[in-house]
């Protein structure tokens, strides 16, 4: 049998192409040993053919590569391997026409789960053998095209010259099979195979037997070919579509936020199928929620937060539909639950702490009642088996969390603060098997609960759409058992930004990368794999952090003293030759002085004196060593606010005046004799009383600028390319990337080389010298929206500032000369809605908010309660629940085909 390899790629200088495989003669792939292939300068084609071994079948498997001798660079083409399957005796030559696949197309993204899984799903694949019923002699083509965008209900079809292709009658075109989607093919004998063959693919629509789209462009070509036994092998890519790009929109809203008359007091996972209904009557084809993670750390309102999960594999028990689980047997339970279920539903936000003091009440007594036939349920048992390296962590850490009071697993007694044999600990037979049992039970059937909601939204084309946290908590399991892949001393946050002038402090441990990397970054592996059980896209949080972090010293309470990790930060020679001098405690300590406090505690400055500081001499003053920390400051007030509860809002008020001071510095010590620039350190008292003229000032401008928009963006570059292939790559998923903020020039060049989609938010454009970004303007790989679950709504931030209003109004909703509106009226939503739709991006996703704010009969009173988190308050509650039930919203049969028709007005959700 012999294997011929043919593909026509232009090369440019120093180029090669080979081929590695499976096969000894294709370097088992070992790029070293590939097989080189020759170059035919007549037809721009490489070739090369191989024997395979005497044998009844086998399968090749295979892709290109294009070799750099000039750099050594070795670029792989894009997408999965290649594979033939070969039967000896059927053929005596295979040749393969490949087309090289190109990385970082925008159809590449089209081979992603979200179309292949959801968007076009195919529900019953062709039977195999169908592929070949064309086929009459010894001398056969496959046509083979690489397709993931064809609707489900039709296929792809061949028309051509040659009568096997239908003689250009659209009635008789070769149908191919999906046996191998998104991979096409059927394998035909043609009738005039001496001549050549020219042919399109077009889309067949099977209920009525016509095709109902031809590609557009030249006509493809397929050489004349004589030769017997043989099969060649069209592989060909790229179906032209007449319509352009594939566009779609989606609507976003945190699962705890969606109301249902089934719910109790919260959004549940059964409800995302009432949302599902919702986006197939109104054109909708994604739905995006926040993390569903469990948070449950204190029992209190506090765990509301979705970003600081106690395991990034578990499950929410929020989420969980008690009626779904069983019926509860006791009468006066069931009567306890309809009267809760009453009570908690009637309030217009989720009251994060009595509805989970009902779940918890509820799942124990069901967990008892079906605990005999959950612990003998084979699926239960396949579940735990398939789940087992998080699972059985998870569910110990609860129980110990509960025991102790804490999450705080330092807090545990001394046998506790590692994991040990947890297999024994948690085992059925131990007496205490419950406290651990009833995890195991919730997890199997959010699991279940979840799953069934997925597949209900995959079967009528609906993308469900997760979230992935940028970090980790830092009192959960993972913390608890595999500490070694995180910093626990550091703390991970944001810089100063729109949503927070003093930064973002998350609280979170930041990643040992370098630990991370030993193993082949495997914990990144399992935690996307199981994202992927679930979401067919994901939204990575703050993609920024894969680049770099903003780090902050465990400390610190805001962000202002963090650094970006990794830097290149400055050595204390380089900063004393660029400013002329150096001095650590004027430059590095905080400077403070007695009018800097008349400023920030007016007349209180003297007593704020008297209690937290000393006096340094010669002006200079110090904070005491007991408050010369945020984070010793934080505890001090804590304190006194616990005594004095009723001076609550003063002491807050003087923490953040001392918060202040401790920020005073203008370079942060790195180690060795290293410093990082503090950054915005031009707000500083300390800049501006900085001795010397304007000139001597613009030397720190300088040291500032390069170090943070120059000095490190080749660095951060290779840091993205180093830690984002392992993530992206682990699974199939559409991946989009939160990369809102201070953003390194490099971060959209390697997205893109990624195939990640960008995230354009109008109120926070990437380009700083524009008010406000134009959905227009946004490239195809990337996601259009008016805002995010960190805004204000869009009815919300209309009322904020009227100057910015009235530019918006004017400038880019294009009413020159006019008074905007002092709301939001329905039909400037409508216009805000429409102009995302006609974006050339890929998708559209509208907060449900919104979307809900072009009615005026469904859209809530006050837009101050729509808004979902606020960065700025670290303590804010999460507790926003939609005003209306999804099944009221299914039945808003106006406002419904309002929404369907403007999705098809701007060609959202064609094929």
């Amino acid at each position: 049998m012999i294997l011929r390899f043919s593909i026509p790629y232009f090369t440019a200088w120093g180029q090669r192409l080979v081929v590695c495989g499976s096969e000894p003669s294709l370097g088992n792939w070992n790029l070293d040993q590939a097989l080189g292939l020759h170059f035919d300068p007549a037809v721009g084609t490489w070739s090369q053919e191989i024997t395979l071994p005497d044998a009844a079948s086998g399968t090749v498997t295979y892709k290109y590569v294009l070799l750099n001798q000039q750099d050594g660079s070795q670029q792989w083409e894009w997408g999965p391997n290649r594979t033939i399957d070969y039967q000896s005796g059927q053929y005596q030559r295979i040749l393969l026409h490949d087309f090289w696949r190109a990385p970082a197309e925008p159809e590449n993204e089209l081979f992603t789960a979200a179309f292949t899984e959801a968007l076009m799903r195919r529900p019953t694949p062709a039977p195999a053998e169908a592929a070949t019923a064309g086929v009459t002699s010894s001398n056969a083509v496959r046509f083979q095209l690489a397709a993931p965008r064809v609707p489900s209900g039709c296929q792809v079809c061949v028309l051509g010259s040659d009568a096997a292709l239908g003689a250009w009658d659209a009635k008789q075109a070769l149908v191919l099979s999906d046996a191998d989607y998104p991979t096409w093919h059927a394998d035909v004998t043609l009738a005039q195979p001496d001549r050549i063959a020219l042919y399109k693919y077009g889309i067949w629509d099977p209920a009525t037997q016509t095709m109902v789209q031809m590609e557009t462009g030249e006509d493809r070509v397929l050489p004349p070919s004589e030769e017997e036994h043989t099969l060649r092998v069209r592989a060909d890519e790229n179906f032209r579509y007449t319509s352009g790009h594939w566009r779609g929109a989606g609507v976003a809203l945190p699962v705890f936020a969606l109301r249902s008359q089934q719910g109790l007091g919260v959004g549940e996972f059964p409800d995302l199928k009432l949302l599902v209904d919702w986006a197939v009557r109104t054109n909708l084809q994604l739905v995006q929620v926040l993390p569903i993670n469990d948070t449950t750390a204190t029992h209190t309102w506090v765990d509301s937060y979705p970003y600081a999960a106690i395991s990034v594999f578990a499950l929410h028990p929020q989420y969980l539909n008690l009626d779904a689980v069983a019926e509860l047997q006791d009468s006066a339970d069931r009567a306890e639950l309809d009267r809760l279920r009453e009570e908690l539903n009637a309030k217009d936000f989720v009251d994060y702490e009595p509805v989970m003091n009902a779940k918890w009440t509820f799942i124990r007594k069901l967990y008892q009642q079906e605990k005999k036939r959950f612990l003998a349920d084979p699926a239960f048992k396949a579940f735990l088996q398939e789940q087992h390296s998080w699972l059985v962590p998870y569910a110990a850490f609860s129980a110990l969390r509960d025991r102790f009071g804490t999450a705080d697993f330092q807090q545990w007694p001394l046998e506790f603060r590692a994991p040990h044999d947890l297999e024994s600990l948690t085992a059925q037979t131990q007496p205490d098997f419950d406290e651990f049992g009833v995890h195991f039970f919730t997890q199997f059937h959010l699991d279940k609960q979840l799953l069934d909601a997925v597949n209900y939204g995959r079967e009528r084309g609906v993308v469900l759409k997760g979230d992935l946290p940028i970090g980790i908590y830092r009192h959960s399991v993972d913390a608890w058992t595999q500490p070694e892949l995180y910093h626990m001393d550091r703390q991970a946050g944001a810089p100063p930004d729109d949503f927070s002038t003093t930064g973002q402090n998350w609280r979170f441990p930041t990643y040992n990368w370098e630990r991370m990397a030993e193993d082949d970054y495997a914990w990144w592996k399992q935690r996307m794999g199981h994202l992927a059980r679930y979401f067919d896209a994901l939204r990575i949080d703050h993609i920024l952090g894969f680049f770099r972090i903003w780090e902050m010293p465990g400390n610190s309470v805001e962000g202002l003293l963090g650094h970006f990790a990794p830097a290149l930060p400055l050595h204390r020679d380089e900063i004393e030759r660029r400013l002329g001098w150096f001095d650590y405690g004027r430059l590095c300590m905080p400077y403070i002085r007695w009018h800097m406090l008349q400023d920030i505690f007016h007349d209180q400055a003297q007593s704020v004196f008297d209690e937290y500081m000393d006096d340094a001499g010669y002006g200079a003053i110090q904070l005491k060593p007991h408050v010369a920390s945020q984070r010793q400051i934080e505890a001090y007030i804590d304190e006194k606010i616990a005594r004095e509860p009723h001076s609550a809002d003063h002491y807050k008020w003087l923490r953040t005046g001392l918060y202040q001071l401790v920020n005073e510095v203008l370079f942060l010590p790195a180690g060795n004799d290293y410093y990082h620039p503090r950054i915005t350190l031009n707000k500083t008292y300390s800049f501006r009383e900085l001795d010397g003229d304007e000139a001597r000032r613009r030397l720190y401008d300088d040291i500032y600028i390069d170090f943070f928009y120059g000095r490190n963006e080749e660095f951060w570059r290779e840091q993205g390319l180093i830690k984002l292939p392992p993530v992206r790559y682990a699974t199939n998923m559409l991946i989009c990337g939160e990369d809102l903020g201070m953003v390194p020039a490099s971060v959209p060049g390697v997205m893109k080389q990624l195939g990640i989609l960008g995230l354009n938010i109008q109120r926070m454009p990437s380009d700083p010298k524009v008010e406000f970004g134009h959905p227009d303007a946004a490239p195809y790989l990337s996601v259009v929206s008016p805002g995010s679950h960190d805004m204000s709504t869009l009815r919300g931030w209309w009322e904020e500032d009227r100057q910015k209003t009235q530019h918006f109004f004017e400038n880019t909703l294009g009413h020159w000369g006019e008074q905007a509106p002092y709301y939001c009226e329905p039909w400037v939503a409508r216009e805000i809605v429409a102009q995302h739709l006609h974006s050339p991006a890929m998708w559209a996703i509208f907060p449900l908010q919104d979307l809900l704010a072009l009615s005026s009969e469904l859209r809530r009173e006050n837009p101050q309660d729509e808004q979902i988190n606020v960065p700025a308050n670290p303590q804010h509650f999460w507790k926003y629940r939609l005003h209306l039930s999804l099944e009221d919203l299914n039945r808003a049969t106006d406002f419904n085909h309002e929404l369907q028709e403007l999705m098809a007005a701007r060609s959202r959700s064609l094929l």
